[in-house]
């Protein structure tokens, strides 16, 4: 106490020295710029020097990537690792701590559209991807039988545990189809009971839980993933297939599958800065993984390409203007098997390592042909989540940036569909933030009049398909034509939206460069501390749902 007292004094008597030197005529001395200050003009700096020529470059080594790798980047594919190798070896040459962080995970690849039919009362041919799809880890191979309908629920509001224990199967007829309803447990979880009672094949139809008009997501036809290797075959129905499947006794059906499950190697790759604070960290990611149909050049390559040029451009940087915090890039291997590269490296840390990482920023799908300017709702205005303390602020960083720039911008909830879902996990609790541009998701007329671009249409036609590249191969023309016309071909390059790009990594940029030397309201050295999260499904972006 008295020492404290005396430095108080000290510090009183220099300033009254101080001001009497100013009252005779001597200068003020100015003092060092704020934390704030400082951020702010590494922001002005780095958001002159990233462009969005240096973005579309990676774009399109990314496309020469796929082109020469049967189409795709997707994880487990010399595609990835070819992606990995330009990402990594740009980063060292720019002088970064490069880490490739390899892992063991299931691979999963439809090698041609499965068929599903049925073959009596009424013999029906079903169309793929709009009556039927198939599950991920779906096996290979032909199921036909009987559909025994499995404890379903056809009742509103559908509550639903069909399939989730393996009494539900207790009088099931071996070497019939199931018929599952989705709800409750993970699809893996049900098609596991089915394969253990002897079904040959499995059919899991949407909940119908809410209305149709309000939950549109409940009653459509969707993706699942299993997880992993499953026995027989699986496929998913919408809700209104499922219900007529359920309702008509003695129908035969049959699945055809031409699918590949195995066990293959991936990586992630991570690069951070030599000086900064290590004790709190400032983390961005993005997911470098492709779907196995396409070249991903919007879903992920957009969010990889922005980081890395700005990766590149933050290195001088950082050498010249020594910011406060370490700042650690990563680029996920194996999201849209579910998030499994962010996850092995989160579960990987100690929890110091944990505590050592204030925030975590996350950038995937930022240039959709038909776009929204959406910000993670970090403080939880839409009520849909419960984000670590700290999300917040950086909303608030996005959200000053991109209004700053006349535009206006709507919430997208932590749903945990993408890379931030490991990070803001109970027991992690570490502060997230990103940005999004949307995916399957149908644009609405209030989106239209905000962002421009065409209501009634995705913000992502190609999302999850061959044609999200450059060439659009096998697009909807008559969607991109609505879009082109819209927004101007200047802006349409491609599977993306150059404006939304373009504003989207100059707000990645922002966010970095002052997070680099201010987390004030986000986050202090060692500071993370255990917080529970949203981690539900129903979102539209990312990895498939599992349940």
């Amino acid at each position: 106490m008295l020492r404290r007292r005396s430095l108080s004094v000290a510090v009183v008597a220099l300033v009254g020295l101080a001001v009497g030197a100013q009252a005779a005529g001597n200068p003020a001395v100015a003092g060092p710029p704020t934390p704030a200050q400082a951020g702010a003009a590494a922001s002005k700096k780095l958001t002159s020097a990233v462009h969005v020529d240096g973005v579309l470059g990676h774009l399109r080594q990314f496309q020469r990537i796929a082109d020469a790798n049967n189409g795709t980047r997707a994880s487990g594919t010399p595609g990835f690792d070819k992606s990995a190798d330009y990402v990594a070896g740009k980063l060292k040459r720019a002088g970064y701590r490069v880490t490739r962080q390899s892992f063991e995970f299931p691979f999963f690849q439809e090698l041609s559209p499965s068929k599903f039919s049925q073959v009596s009362p009424t013999a029906t041919t079903y169309v793929n991807g709009t009556d039927f799809a198939t599950l991920s880890f779906s096996a290979d191979g032909s199921a036909q039988g009987t559909v025994t309908a499995v404890d379903v629920n056809l009742t509103p509001p559908r509550a639903s545990t069909s399939g989730c224990e393996a009494a539900d199967f207790a009088s099931f007829p071996k070497g019939n189809v199931a018929l599952v309803q989705r709800g409750t447990c993970d699809f893996s979880v049900k098609v596991a009971n089915a394969a253990a009672a002897g079904a040959v094949g499995v059919i899991v139809f949407n909940q119908g839980n809410g209305t149709e008009a309000e939950n549109p997501d409940r009653y459509e036809l969707f993706e699942g993933n299993l997880g992993g290797p499953v026995p027989i075959p699986a496929i998913s129905v919408p809700y209104a297939l499922g219900a007529q499947l359920a309702g008509t006794s003695n129908t035969v059906v049959k699945i055809e599958t031409d699918t590949l499950s195995e066990t293959r190697t991936t990586q992630n790759v991570l690069a951070e800065t030599p000086g900064g604070r290590a004790d709190n960290v400032v983390m961005a990611g993005a997911h470098l993984d492709s779907v196995p149909e396409g070249p991903g050049i919007n879903d992920n390559g957009t969010g990889s390409a922005a980081l890395l040029e700005i990766a590149l451009k933050y290195a001088p940087l950082a050498k010249s203007a020594k910011p406060t915090n370490k700042v650690r890039f990563a680029w996920w291997g194996a999201e849209e098997g579910g998030l499994l590269g962010s996850e092995h490296y989160v579960a990987s840390l100690t929890p110091a390592q944990v505590a050592d990482i204030g925030l975590y920023l996350n950038f995937d799908m930022i240039g959709s042909p038909n776009y929204v300017l959406a910000v993670y709702d970090g403080d939880n205005s839409t009520g849909t989540g419960a984000p670590p303390a700290g999300s917040g602020a950086l909303e608030t960083i996005f959200r000053t940036y991109l209004t700053s720039r006349g535009q206006k911008v709507i919430d997208t909830e932590f749903d945990g569909r993408s890379d931030y879902g490991p990070f803001i996990a109970e027991g992690i609790g570490i502060p997230a933030g990103g940005l999004f541009t949307g995916a399957e998701g149908i644009k609405t007329a209030d989106e239209a009049a905000a962002f421009g671009g065409v209501p009634d249409v995705a913000y992502d036609p190609c999302y999850h398909q061959a044609c999200d590249g450059f060439a659009r191969t096998g697009a909807d023309a008559a969607a991109y034509q609505k879009i082109i016309k819209a927004y101007g071909k200047k802006k349409i390059v491609g599977n993306l939206n150059v404006f939304a790009l373009d504003l989207n990594t100059d707000a990645i940029a922002d966010a970095v460069a002052r997070l680099s030397f201010d987390t004030t309201g986000i986050s202090a050295p060692g500071d993370t501390a255990p917080a529970s999260a949203s981690t539900g499904g129903g979102g539209q972006r990312g990895p498939i749902p599992t349940a």
